[in-house]
């Protein structure tokens, strides 16, 4: 089967690599119907996480299920399934407390793996899914062609976007920020939106992203950077800022703009990965602004989504804005990493 390696920095090439094979009795084979490539994905392409040696990447796809182990119960050869970005067994205490990403026997597509080599990437043409039952969800019934970008996004950032404003605790009526006008950020505006938030500011310099922003619920726009940013924000907001901020991209930079982007008292979400060096603790504990958030666990989210993507009540699918098949697969790190495109799906 093919699948996508990662050699180093701007080196992504597409291989034939071993089909995976059912090992334990509680995992899966799924083929993958669709993939894509992630925004974090772009750290070690650009060489920024260096790669210590060749592996598999990417960590989000749907797929049908086409065998599975003799103590798999929830899940059937035929199903069309989600998989959240990671595997976990959704029966452990942590995964019970809801933060499946820490789950005490799971692990990471595409990553080192706790036998010392590297779990399967999910931008190739099959993945094992070690527990089945834990991590995949089946959809009612097969989905339209249509719907499958939707529910790609699923896997890992509309649930994303959701932890943002559910850590945040956006409440109705409230005015909300969103840092970030990646797939992230612009699926935050969809979760702020759905949990009632009145007035919604995407912060974006790009014309096709604000375009996105607006469809999705965005109230307003803010071009602006840093203290510029940041003084809009105040101006918009009675000279304090907003009640919550959405932060959705990683650097030392963004969460410094986050922090001050929200009024006294007010809150950030955070759901960016962490890129960039610590922030002051001073601003936040003068202004009693909180943060609280993290890598999502959107295992326990799907379900809660699920239902509003099949139906078109919400539409985050739209983030991408351009297919390719998998064999252009450096093209699309290419695209995503100039910009020419929010988020790539790859179709095998």
């Amino acid at each position: 089967m093919r699948a996508t390696v990662i050699y180093g920095e701007r080196d992504i090439r597409l291989e034939e690599v071993p089909d995976p094979i059912l090992s334990t009795g509680g995992d899966a084979i799924v083929r993958v119907v669709a993939a894509c490539v992630c925004g974090s994905d772009l750290w070690p392409y650009r060489g920024v996480q260096p790669t210590k040696e060749p592996h598999r990447i990417g960590h989000e796809f749907v797929g049908i299920v086409e065998e599975i182990g003799a103590d798999v119960t929830t899940i059937k050869v035929g199903d069309f399934v989600i998989a959240p970005f990671y595997d976990c067994d959704n029966t452990c205490i942590n995964c019970r407390n809801g933060v499946s990403t820490s789950c005490l026997h799971g692990g990471w597509w595409g990553a080192d793996d706790r036998l010392g080599g590297f779990a399967d990437g999910a931008q190739g043409e099959r993945v094992r899914v070690p527990h089945a039952d834990g991590s995949l969800v089946a959809t009612p019934s097969q989905p339209t062609d249509a719907q499958v970008p939707g529910l790609l996004t699923l896997a890992d950032v509309m649930g994303t976007g959701h932890h943002a404003a559910v850590s945040a605790g956006v409440t109705p009526g409230s005015t909300v920020v969103v840092v970030g006008d990646g797939a992230v950020g612009l699926c935050a505006i969809i979760a702020a939106k759905r949990l009632g938030a009145s007035r919604i500011v995407a912060m974006s310099r790009h014309a096709s992203r604000q375009v996105v922003a607006r469809e999705f619920g965005a109230t307003d726009i803010v071009e602006e950077r840093g203290a510029e940013g940041v003084a809009k924000i105040h101006e918009m907001f009675d000279g304090i800022g907003a009640d919550f901020v959405l932060e959705c991209v990683g650097t030392k930079e963004s969460m410094e703009q986050a922090v001050a982007s929200a009024r006294p008292g007010g809150m950030v979400g955070y759901v960016g990965v962490p890129t960039g060096g610590p922030i002051a603790m001073q601003p936040l504990f003068g202004r009693n602004v909180g943060i609280n958030g993290g890598v999502a666990s959107v295992r326990g989210y799907i379900e809660e989504l699920l239902p509003e993507v099949l139906s078109g009540a919400i539409n985050p699918g739209r983030v991408f804005d351009l297919e390719l098949p998998l064999a252009d697969v450096a093209e699309a790190y290419a695209a995503m990493d100039e910009r020419r495109a929010i988020k790539v799906l790859l179709r095998p």
